[in-house]
């Protein structure tokens, strides 16, 4: 946890946005972690493997939230947007807080590539191997990534 805990936490942020939220979605990847410890098989690396939990529990809780709340995944992204401009957390000046909106106009999986990419500054083959993805097909996802967030930013 102490090794991890930050890099996870933030990785789970950017996906699920709200601080109590990744908190809990945080809690839940380390018992995950915990309980199936024994079947990390070394066939990658072990934060590759933390990182796959994380994000399956991210968007899975993302999902729930929208199917709890009765609402689409294009309103949760709306919640999402008035979440960032809201949120006592946020500390970022002007250009962070465009770049999040834009972020979260993005379809969960080009959403998922572009933080990865972005902040995490992860590899296509790491990514590969946490999103179960062809390298291709996240390089494509963070292409058209790119250009909605610029088409985005430029209106």
């Amino acid at each position: 946890m102490d090794k991890y805990g930050s890099r996870l936490y933030w990785h789970i942020r950017r996906i699920v946005i709200v601080h109590d939220d990744a908190d809990d979605v945080l809690q839940n990847t380390f018992i995950n972690i915990w309980k199936n410890i024994d079947g990390f098989r070394n066939d990658s690396a072990f934060y590759t493997w933390l990182y796959t939990i994380a994000t399956r529990e991210a968007l899975t809780y993302i999902r729930k939230k929208a199917k709890n709340n009765n609402i689409s995944l294009d309103e949760l992204d709306n919640f999402f947007t008035a979440s960032v401009e809201g949120d006592t957390w946020f500390d970022g000046d002007e250009a962070e807080r465009k770049l999040q909106n834009a972020i979260l106009k993005l379809p969960d999986k080009q959403r998922v590539v572009f933080n990865m990419k972005y902040y995490d500054d992860m590899t296509y083959e790491e990514m590969s191997k946490i999103l179960d993805t062809s390298q291709g097909a996240l390089k494509a996802s963070y292409h058209h990534a790119v250009k909605k967030i610029e088409r985005f930013l430029q209106e």
